[in-house]
């Protein structure tokens, strides 16, 4: 007979779908595109390969690919990935303060011209390119090749409409892009050589090394004090793989598809 209680066992059965352990979301994925519309900034995503009669140039890719090395060498405890974190740091913001006064100065001058409203020249086929770094001042340095396409675009604006003469456009074009070259050119410095504070301090051959062909470390770097404000999480590789790490740079001119690095903080290694 019906007693109208139902069976805990019975209404506790699951189907085999339903018992499956639920695991929660899975990684996450996501897409960064960079586009420019001067031929100025896209030749310093590209970069330029050394021949006989000209040495490499440095672009964006090659600057991200070679900060990847160092980005992994930091998690590994090397005072010196440290180091370079924080020098990668404030050139990219030297530099970018440098765009972005001149932007200013130059939107000024736009502003006031009497009786003219001038529109900001864009491109009418912008060059786009898919973006996926494995640390975020690489996309810093993206972001600072983006900031100086809209100055370039404001620049040669500003020469049609008679403010700049052509030696003053040359010079404020060819000036910056400098300057960013010599940020993306800074990572070159490095030298991975798997050493880590440990092995500073015990001076370890590779250590005596690293002194030698970098420098000494500062000491506020040393202890920690004086940190990039974008640091990795600090994860010991063992060294059979650390041994693994690519370390040359990436100078060619990229593609959609060989621009892209794995993003290891968006579900990639």
């Amino acid at each position: 007979m019906n007693s109208g209680r139902s069976d805990p066992e019975q209404g506790s059965a699951q189907s085999p779908k339903e018992a499956t352990v639920d695991t929660g979301p899975g990684a996450l994925r996501g897409q960064v595109w960079l586009t420019v519309q001067t031929r100025q900034a896209q030749r310093l995503i590209r970069g330029r390969n050394g021949t006989a009669g000209k040495p490499a140039i440095i672009g964006l890719v090659g600057f991200a690919d070679r900060l990847r090395v160092i980005w992994q060498a930091a998690r590994n405890d090397d005072p010196y990935a440290d180091w370079w974190l924080i020098q990668v740091h404030e050139v990219l913001e030297r530099v970018r303060d440098l765009v972005a006064a001149e932007q200013a100065t130059l939107d000024a001058r736009l502003d006031q011209l009497s009786a003219l409203e001038v529109a900001v020249a864009k491109s009418l086929k912008p060059y786009r390119v898919a973006l996926r770094f494995a640390n975020p001042y690489a996309y810093r340095g993206a972001q600072m090749v983006a900031e100086y396409d809209t100055f370039v675009r404001t620049l040669l604006t500003a020469h049609h409409v008679g403010l700049l003469p052509s030696p003053s456009m040359e010079a404020l074009l060819n000036g910056c892009a400098r300057k960013i070259r010599g940020a993306f050119a800074l990572p070159q410095g490095y030298h991975f050589l798997g050493v880590d504070r440990v092995a500073l301090k015990q001076g370890t051959a590779n250590a005596n090394r690293a002194r030698q062909v970098m420098g000494e470390v500062p000491e506020a770097v040393l202890n920690g004090t004086d940190q990039a404000p974008l640091m990795p999480r600090k994860v010991q590789f063992p060294a059979a793989a650390a041994r693994h790490i690519r370390l040359q740079s990436v100078e060619a001119a990229p593609t959609e598809s060989d621009s892209e690095a794995r993003n290891d903080d968006m579900g990639s290694t």
